[in-house]
């Protein structure tokens, strides 16, 4: 007799089975299990389809001493596992109800419908300490049998007569216990495939935020303006699925592409509550329906929604949102595609304000460059061309557009890259107005390589070359010697500044490298810091002196920004 009710019920959960394996592969039903939030309405559907499910256990039992052996716990505790306890309380009910009524009067009728609503209720319990995403075979194994046995002692203190209770339950215990537990176990291996295949999803969702991120890359270095905003929202909305995107900044649409485009329109002020909390507490806000999104337009087609802060150096800047036209349609990865969204935006905008202030601080190191332009070196200039106007008129026409020339060029230096010889020239200037004033102690040397005129900045040689003027040649009674030199090197091209003045120590090299320096040296910090924010550290300034044997100071300039001439064409090669 066990033998063949085991059997029997093996038999008919085959078809369960079947039935569980068409459900999982349902769109409609796989987003109910993987909802994020499950609203009244869905948990009434769930306790429709698992109650459903205990009935159809009930039809196919098999009958046994004036009973049923049955698979009808089967369903409603996998609703209350999977479901929570409200749908495993409603599904139990209406499974256990159905059992009473088709039996009324029946000896086990009321014991098995008492033990299938409690049988619901106590796997939905269950479910708030066991995660649906972390539910396994095995745990559904052992709930299932140990709930089997639970009623198994429910028909035995509520069926009458004892006698004719505990005789069905000899013979019914162990195959309905176990090929029920079985047949939970797996209808939870089923759905743990679903989760499988939402961790897939969300690898490709991974992936697919990712290219969507390197190609809003361009837009978004720009700012967060109406611009990169609408090419950032065109690009998700045409690589993903959702209805509609839109961004926002702190008080207006930017974008909004797709559905409801027709009111949701840039430069409005921002429409929707939801959105509005989102940037007032900088909180993801998921919208399930129409009410909670809130749109003034009572029209508005767009009925769910996930809504990410975009944040930038710790502030609210912006949304992210990402809609869909079916209620209670947003699911976990929705979530976490939005987010990883919203964290590479964020990324993103931040690099690009840091991006902007080290433009604007490479500028102002310029302006400071260019204010440093001692008004003593005026004076004593034009004091100088003065006196030999009187002796040599020629003379002092040449450095007057020797002075002419070194001002113009220090002063409207706004260009990011010159040309070496033109950084050569304006140094000449300089030295020829020196050269009027200390005449015979002062000497200079270029030693200029061909094939080395690259692309520098402005004003990155002349400080170096005043600095060895000032604080090592004049000090000396003889004055000295600078050689300028710039050769081809492995990479790259490097450039040298010379003297043979007095010299400095080891402390004084260290305390200008690390701006521990007087004001009138600040140039050669400037000068260090521009090379090294431009063409990295191996292009800082390399500085070797001994006192009263001279200085050397030499930097780097790499291959990628050299100019080529050839028959009287110049071509460029930029990009670091």
């Amino acid at each position: 007799m066990v033998y063949l009710i085991l059997t029997g019920l093996v038999n008919r959960l085959g078809l369960f089975i079947v039935i569980a394996y068409i459900l999982s592969r349902n769109k409609a039903f796989k987003n109910l299990i993987l909802k994020h939030r499950v609203s009244l309405l869905d948990k009434i559907l769930l306790s429709a389809i698992f109650g459903t499910f205990g009935i159809l256990g009930t039809y196919m039992g098999i009958p046994v001493c004036g009973a049923i052996a049955n698979s009808r716990a089967v369903g409603v505790i996998i609703g209350g596992l999977l479901g929570g306890p409200f749908v495993g309380l409603l599904s139990g009910l209406i499974a256990g109800f159905h059992r009473w009524a088709i039996d009324i009067g029946g000896f086990t009728a009321l014991a098995c419908g008492i033990s299938t609503f409690t049988e619901g209720t106590i796997a939905g319990l269950l479910h708030r300490k066991l995660n649906p995403a972390n539910m396994n075979w095995k745990t559904a194994l052992v709930i299932g049998f140990g709930l089997e046995l639970l009623q198994m002692v429910i028909i035995l203190i509520v069926a009458k007569p004892f006698s004719a209770a505990l005789a069905l339950v000899k013979v019914i215990w162990f195959p309905m216990s176990s090929v029920n537990a079985l047949g939970i176990a797996i209808f939870i291996l089923i759905v743990e495939n679903i989760f499988r295949e939402q961790e897939r999803v969300g690898a490709y969702q991974a992936q697919l935020a990712l290219d969507i991120a390197a190609e809003t890359l361009p837009y978004l270095r720009q700012g967060l303006n109406e611009f990169s905003a609408y090419r950032t929202a065109k690009i998700i909305y045409e690589k993903s699925d959702y209805d509609a995107v839109a961004i926002t900044d702190k008080r207006q649409i930017l974008a909004h592409i797709g559905i409801g485009e027709e009111h949701h329109r840039s430069g409005f002020d921002v429409l929707t509550k939801a959105t509005k909390r989102a940037l007032e507490t900088g909180e993801c806000q998921i919208a399930s329906n129409k009410e909670e999104i809130e749109c003034f337009n009572r029209d508005c087609p767009l009925k769910s929604a996930v809504i990410v802060p975009l944040v930038e150096n710790g502030g609210v800047i912006g949304c992210l949102k990402l809609y869909r036209t079916r209620e209670n349609s947003i699911t976990s990865v929705d979530i976490r595609l939005a987010q990883g969204l919203a964290q590479l935006f964020s990324t993103q905008l931040e690099l690009s304000r840091m991006e902007l202030q080290a433009k604007l601080l490479a500028k102002a190191e310029l302006r400071a460059l260019q204010s440093q332009i001692n008004p003593h070196f005026l004076f004593n200039a034009l004091n100088t061309i003065i006196s030999i106007c009187r002796r040599d008129p020629e003379q002092a026409r040449i450095l007057l557009i020797h002075l002419g020339e070194f001002f113009r060029k220090s002063l409207s230096a706004n260009k990011e890259l010159v040309p070496l010889e033109q950084e050569i020239e304006h140094v000449k200037a300089y030295l020829a107005i020196e050269q009027a004033r200390f005449s015979e102690r002062l000497k200079v040397v270029f030693e200029i390589e061909p094939g080395t005129n690259i692309m520098v900045p402005p004003l990155i040689l002349q400080p170096l070359v005043e600095n060895a003027v000032k604080h090592g040649l004049l000090p000396k009674k003889d004055g000295g010697r600078v050689v300028v030199k710039a050769k081809n090197v492995k990479g790259g091209v490097e450039i040298t500044v010379a003297d043979d003045g007095v010299g400095m120590d080891e402390e004084m090299v260290e305390n200008i490298l690390s701006q521990k320096i007087a004001r009138e040296n600040i140039g050669l910090y400037n000068v260090n810091k521009r090379l090294e924010s431009l063409y990295g550290h191996e292009s800082r300034l390399k500085i070797s002196s001994k006192p009263m044997l001279g200085t050397v100071v030499k930097f780097f300039i790499p291959v990628s920004a050299k100019i080529w001439r050839e028959d009287d064409e110049t071509y460029r090669a930029f990009g670091r």
